[in-house]
């Protein structure tokens, strides 16, 4: 089998961390993109770290130029980087709190698959996959959680442009949208969440490998088929009806 290359953002940690490790055993050899060295190196120690800020368009076109100097091409971009803002009433985030949010979660994403659908169109041979984290809140809402919803949803469109834009160069997009994956970011479901009738509740979780090995199979199709949406999901989460 020839190599097969692929990146990773926000690799350091939680979703990112699972999937490159899973694709790592599924033979992928690794990029990892994230803002602080030590935790892409202990996601990989032999993974190509990658240090940067997905939000800022200088560092990723540099992380790009030295991936391609050192792999000469892109199968696979996992574009997964993305943060939260404080779960409270809209009128009391601050606008730096919702740019911090956009910057990350959409521009970055765009900033990434900007660089990456310029390698793959031109590579020889061309093409590659792109698969977008969207999250359930690309569908549903959670109460207090207008920037990363509306990210998300931004997201799906994205997602939907880049697979058709992508037909012309071999280029696959497709889109995992994930519900309560057991990382740092939903310890807070352990303890009870806002739900929309009011309440708090207490969410089931699922084990993050869950989500790696759907990434796995979504990353090893051939171009010539494409999983344009997957939800995975804790089965027992408040989704299905929310609301």
């Amino acid at each position: 089998m020839a190599p097969r290359f692929a990146l990773v953002t926000g690799a350091g940690s939680g979703i990112g961390r699972a999937v490159a490790r899973a694709l790592a055993r599924e033979g992928w050899t690794l990029a990892l993109l994230g803002r602080r060295e030590a935790p892409l190196r202990e996601t990989l120690a032999d993974g190509l770290a990658l240090v940067a800020d997905v939000a800022d368009e200088a560092q990723v076109d540099a992380a790009f130029a030295s991936l391609r100097a050192r792999f000469g091409r892109l199968d696979l971009l996992f574009n997964n980087a993305g943060i939260g803002a404080p779960a409270v009433p809209v009128d009391e985030l601050t606008p730096a709190q919702w740019r911090a949010v956009v910057d990350t979660n959409l521009t970055g994403s765009f900033l990434c698959a900007r660089a990456a659908f310029a390698l793959m169109r031109t590579q020889a041979p061309r093409g590659g996959r792109i698969i977008n984290n969207g999250s359930i809140s690309a569908y549903a809402p959670r109460p207090f959680s207008a920037p990363y919803t509306a990210t998300k949803h931004a997201i799906s469109g994205l997602t939907k442009s880049l697979s058709l834009d992508g037909r012309a160069f071999d280029i696959a997009c497709g889109q995992i949208d994930i519900g309560n994956a057991a990382t740092d970011m939903t310890d807070r479901m352990t303890r009870g969440v806002p739900q929309a009738n009011g309440t708090l509740a207490v969410e089931p979780r699922m084990d993050v490998e869950d989500v790696a090995r759907a990434v796995v199979y979504m990353a090893g199709l051939p171009l010539s088929a494409n999983v344009q949406n997957m939800t995975v999901m804790a089965t027992q989460m408040p989704f299905v009806g929310r609301g």
